[in-house]
């Protein structure tokens, strides 16, 4: 069956819901299967009239019947001609999470987000969620539980005998001969909690430790201008890199030498980079935001409450201080990693979902 997969914008950008979708494209195409990409222009989420029409046109040139994927950040572009087009087309969401659970938004937009939502979702065939979490939400919002289904993404597992080494590295910072390498691999916008990280870290200055954070800078260039300007009132731009968007051959070398993965996320619809950490064997200190704690066990890491940076910076200085308890969390991490699927298993499920799901 061919598809058309309609993304907001380019699909080559580097976040984790694009990489989703890029790995399902090509995935499929290499299976053999016929997908169409429909780039839509436009700015996402907060469309104007330029990113509604493109909407409207691109589902106008689709045929009667064909099926379709729209990613659920371009759904807002469509709230004038989903109704129309719907019922002469298999449309199925890709919702990574619900547009209204975004930080930093007033109260009177995450109302409009979440009302936008519960108007649209229910127009479609079904709904694919990453995680069982953000089916929840769906549900909740009236989509029935039977046109909701749960696709987890894949991750790139390493070679088995770049596994094993991981698995039994010494600590160079065990050994004295540097800091403990911190990594936080996200786009530096406010539900990431790039800020938060920062105020827990200004209070382990006794503590030997260096910071790199990986992900774009500007997608939301005033939350990467007051991470740099909280960097500097901390006095931590010494110990704190801001390495922007790395190819995926330069991410998986930044995940291999870490010692510890960090990213205090305010809401996760899933959280790729948690499973990424996980299967590099890394300890994870997190909150409990979100789907992070059915992506991160007990086992693997240490999750508080989103917000709170004194208890951010104990569970730091926890893993920080005692290195057994990172050797524990480390083992944790490579056992929930076993139980993840790589990114043909992922592929193969996502598609077995929306076959159901338009059929």
């Amino acid at each position: 069956m061919g598809l058309a997969f309609l993304v907001p914008g380019a699909l080559d950008q580097v976040t984790g819901g694009y990489l989703f979708d890029r790995q399902v494209v090509e995935g499929l195409r290499a299976a053999g299967r016929a997908v169409a990409v429909v780039e839509l222009a436009g700015r996402y989420p907060d469309v104007d009239e330029r990113a509604c029409a493109a909407a409207a046109q691109a589902l106008g040139r689709l045929p009667d019947g064909c099926a379709a994927v729209i990613d659920g950040l371009a759904l807002p572009a469509f709230a004038d001609c989903l109704a129309r087009e719907a019922p002469r087309l298999r449309l199925v969401g890709f919702v990574h999470h619900p547009l209204s659970l975004e930080t930093g938004l007033s109260a009177a937009d995450e109302r409009r987000y979440a009302a936008l939502e519960a108007r649209l979702w229910p127009l479609l065939r079904g709904v694919l969620c990453p995680s069982a979490h953000t089916a929840r939400a769906v549900i909740a919002a009236g989509v029935a539980p039977a046109r909701v289904a749960v696709a987890m993404p894949g991750t790139r597992k390493p070679a088995r005998s770049l596994n094993d080494r991981l698995s039994q590295r010494p600590s160079a910072h065990d050994a004295g001969i540097r800091p403990l390498r911190l990594l936080a691999v996200a786009s530096v916008t406010p539900r990431k909690g790039h800020g938060l990280l920062i105020e827990a870290l200004s209070g382990l200055r006794d503590l030997d430790w260096q910071l790199e954070c990986v992900g774009s800078l500007d997608r939301d260039p005033a939350c990467a201008q007051s991470l740099r300007a909280a960097i500097d009132a901390c006095a931590l731009s010494a110990r704190v890199r801001l390495s922007g968007e790395r190819s995926p051959d330069d991410l998986g070398r930044a995940y291999r030498e870490a010692d510890l993965f960090v990213l205090p996320s305010y809401h996760e619809g899933y959280g790729m980079a948690y499973a990424e950490a996980l299967v590099h064997g890394l300890p994870v200190v997190a909150t409990r935001a979100g789907a992070i704690p059915d992506t991160v066990p007990s086992t693997a890491g240490l999750l508080v409450a989103p917000g709170d940076a004194a208890a951010l910076r104990e569970a730091l200085r926890r893993v920080l201080g005692d290195a057994g308890l990172r050797a524990d969390l480390a083992a944790g991490a490579r056992q929930a990693a076993s139980a993840l699927p790589d990114w043909p298993a992922a592929v193969h499920g996502w598609a077995a979902q929306f076959d159901r799901l338009v059929a």
